[in-house]
């Protein structure tokens, strides 16, 4: 910051410099008029020089005092700057706070009905599937008949509205084979996976039917396909889609959705009469091999909405619940009014209101360099940093720059470590399978060229530095999400006599 006093130097020194510019000119016109008078006019001229002199010295030194001038800054100069400092800091954490509770933040209410729906509905289909998926044989995947319920509506930082999930649908592969997944170095992005098989003792054999299946040929050796477990599991839900159909043909109306190299996804749309929010929901069914230790292989996604799909032998490694966990641990030890989650929420709705302003092809590798998992992961670097206490409710604007300057700094070195993989500094708390510590580490940046990241960094500072602009540019009512129906459960609730 820049002294009160440097300042008023800096606004003074040419307006003092015009003033004595003057008096010297003064000063000379008077002289030269005094040499060619009468001496009888001799005695005035002395008397008029000292008063034009003694006149303009006042007014100079006024306007040197009003402006804070000569010899120091004023107290009251200090005083007001800081003031207008406090009012600005105010001013921004208002407008972030309107923002976060107008647009991002969910009610509690909504989203709990809208996660039991989506169970509900999900385990019918899970059950209908799993039972078909015993006909074929022992020689087919199968469904282990459970589901992961993972992604931020099940770690408390969904923004918006809650018509969006993610669920893992666990595989079963044929008892007599095990999976056996390593590092794909040179074949695919970092972080990729190949999954090899293992058959148990004295029964290679039988794996050829399976393998015929759903393994392809990567180096002379026999690897399970991504792609085709991904083209049987969308086929397989689409069969059982009936059965689930007819049974819920009461609360709701589901179909099914599939994009090649994409998890199907399953439309819900609730009947008018049975839940109170009336929010259609989409959920994204993803097929997973488990690994034990709640570590899960995922199909790669395409790189963009429009990218070609990931090649098929390629799998991603899905460590949910391990990010569950850790969140559940910082709960724990942060403040109950810890602020980290809110944070991660604001950041994620500034994110999304830079993006309307961009133009492609930046657009969209804006929303892939910062994606929910990047802005996530630089959220529990950053909190293992430094002291709990420190994120309350009370600091939210500070930890929230804090926040936007790591990932601006981690967006200028072109590095971002993957949080689990190959990490040996987690808490002990925080126990990690054998296999993430073994693995070696992944930049998650590794995938952008050198100048997207530069563009990415000036804009998420630019973002910062304008949010409250840009919070007043889209808080018109055609950007603010509708406000949800009063639910009719609780009305009826309040309705009720209290009990006895």
């Amino acid at each position: 910051a820049v002294p009160v006093y440097a300042l008023n130097l800096r606004v003074l020194w040419p307006l003092a410099t015009a003033v004595c510019t003057a008096l010297l000119c003064l000063y000379q016109a008077l002289r030269a008029g005094a040499a060619g008078e009468g001496a009888a006019e001799a005695g005035s001229v002395p008397l008029l020089k000292g008063s034009a002199l003694l006149l303009l010295g006042c007014l100079l030194a006024r306007c040197c005092g009003a402006a804070g001038g000569g010899g120091g800054p004023r107290p009251g100069g200090v005083r007001a700057a800081a003031g207008a400092a406090a009012a600005a800091a105010g001013s921004r954490r208002g407008a972030l706070e309107s923002f976060y509770a107008r647009q991002l933040r969910l009610s509690p209410h909504v989203l709990g009905h809208s996660k039991a729906h989506v169970g509900r509905v999900v385990a019918e289909l899970v059950r209908a599937a799993k039972a078909q998926g015993l006909q074929p044989g022992p020689l087919a995947l199968s469904l282990r008949g459970d589901f992961v319920r993972v992604g931020s509506a099940y770690e408390q930082h969904k923004v918006r509205s809650p018509d969006c999930f993610d669920i893992l649908v666990p595989l079963r592969l044929p008892a007599h084979l095990e999976p056996r997944p390593r590092s794909a170095d040179g074949l695919g992005p970092r972080g990729a996976f190949l999954c090899g098989l293992r058959a148990r003792a004295g029964r290679p054999r039988r794996c050829r039917p399976f393998a015929e299946g759903f393994c392809v040929e990567l180096r002379g050796r026999s690897h399970l396909s991504s792609g085709l477990v991904l083209r049987w599991f969308q086929g397989h839900l689409q069969r059982c889609l009936g059965a689930v159909r007819y049974r819920l043909q009461e609360r709701c109306r589901v179909s099914l959705s599939a994009c090649p190299g994409r998890p199907p996804t399953l439309h819900i749309v609730p009947c008018s009469d049975y839940v109170c929010c009336h929010i259609s929901m989409a959920v994204r069914l993803i097929p997973a091999i488990p690994l034990g230790d709640a570590l899960y292989l995922t199909a790669l996604p395409p790189e963009g909405p429009q990218g070609p799909p990931a090649p098929e032998a390629l799998w991603g490694l899905n460590a949910s619940r391990q990010e569950q966990r850790l969140l559940s641990w910082l709960k724990e030890q942060a403040p109950a009014s810890s602020c980290h989650l809110k944070c991660l929420q604001i950041l994620k709705g500034l994110r999304d209101l830079r993006g309307q302003g961009l133009e492609e092809p930046f657009c969209s590798q804006w929303g892939r360099v910062l994606s929910s998992y990047v802005l996530k992961t630089a959220l529990f670097s950053l909190l293992l940093r430094g002291p709990l206490e420190a994120w309350d409710e009370r600091f939210l604007v500070e930890r929230l720059e804090d926040l936007v300057l790591y990932l601006r700094d981690c967006l200028r070195k072109q590095v971002l470590m993957h949080f689990f993989l190959g990490n040996a500094s987690l808490p002990e708390a925080v126990a990690l399978p054998r296999f993430l510590k073994e693995a070696a580490p992944v930049n998650l940046l590794a995938a952008f060229d050198g100048p997207t990241l530069d563009l990415a960094a000036f804009q998420l500072i630019n973002t910062w530095i304008q949010a409250p602009h840009l919070i007043r540019m889209y808080s018109s009512p055609r950007y603010l999400r509708p406000v949800p129906a009063p639910c009719r459960h609780v009305t009826e609730a309040r309705q009720e006599p209290p009990g006895e």
